[in-house]
């Protein structure tokens, strides 16, 4: 058997044998006052350091940041479809065809033709119209029982964060055909029913050009009229989200204004 270690907490005298001493030897203290020196253990840490500690806890924190990191990546691919055919389902919508989710993309491959971008001289130029940047203007064109309808896309501000959309017109580039509208926190029940069906029909048959001038369509308080152009009631208690709408409609069709006014698409 291995012989043990005893030492005295009194004058720290080492005692080596398989039990304390009766009496240290050096300072005469009882064996009560002697306690085992046990031998740490080889290849291991002590798990009541600090050290530990700390190195657990580092340990930890890296593994769940691997962890959420793969599930991020991992949901990133159904995350970004799910973006996609949301967009898909705003586009659609303008043109006044509602799908659920699961048959956006196929209905949107049926219905739009084409899709490019233009710039404010009204001509085409490379990019991808539907991955385009708010400041890029991006046309659809649709075939909508037989005939050819252009979506054009918006975006602006209003109470409490962005505004964007979609309006479509006919051949014509002129009579509105749809629209759609979405918002990110606009408050529910006043400036939020601008993405409900009662606000966006509204805009159908309305023009945006008078007399071959571009006018866009305002968005004036009910039961307010505007001279010399089209015009649709805003939104009773959310002014400032149906300024936002105003401003966003002819801010966001002055890029498209070439675009609409040339004999080629």
């Amino acid at each position: 058997m291995a012989t043990k270690k005893y030492k005295c907490k009194v004058c720290g005298y080492i005692h080596e044998g398989d039990k304390a001493p009766d009496v240290c030897p050096l300072c005469a203290a009882p064996s009560s006052d002697f306690e085992e020196i046990k031998p740490e253990k080889k290849g291991g840490m002590n798990r009541d350091s600090n050290a530990y500690t700390i190195i657990y806890a580092s340990v930890m924190v890296l593994l769940v940041a691997v962890v959420l990191a793969f599930t991020s990546q991992s949901l990133r691919s159904f995350q970004k479809e799910n973006e996609d055919n949301d967009k898909r389902q705003q586009i659609l919508r303008s043109i006044n065809v509602s799908v659920p989710a699961n048959e956006a993309k196929a209905k949107y491959g049926e219905l739009i033709k084409e899709a490019f971008l233009v710039n404010e001289n009204g001509e085409k130029v490379e990019g991808d119209a539907f991955t385009a940047t708010a400041d890029q203007h991006p046309v659809y064109v649709a075939n909508v029982n037989g005939e050819t309808k252009y979506i054009m896309a918006l975006s602006g501000a209003g109470l409490w964060g962005p505004l964007w959309g979609y309006i479509s017109v006919d051949s014509d580039k002129n009579t509105v055909f749809g629209a759609d509208f979405s918002h990110q926190g606009e408050t529910p029940g006043l400036g939020a029913e601008i993405a409900k069906p009662a606000f966006s029909n509204e805009f159908k048959g309305k023009k945006l050009f008078m007399d071959g001038s571009f006018k866009s369509i305002a968005v004036v308080k009910p039961g307010k009229s505007v001279a010399g152009q089209d015009y649709v009631d805003g939104i009773s208690g959310g002014t400032i989200t149906s300024q936002g709408v105003d401003h966003m409609l002819f801010n966001s069709l002055s890029g498209y204004v070439k675009f609409l006014t040339s004999q080629n698409q």
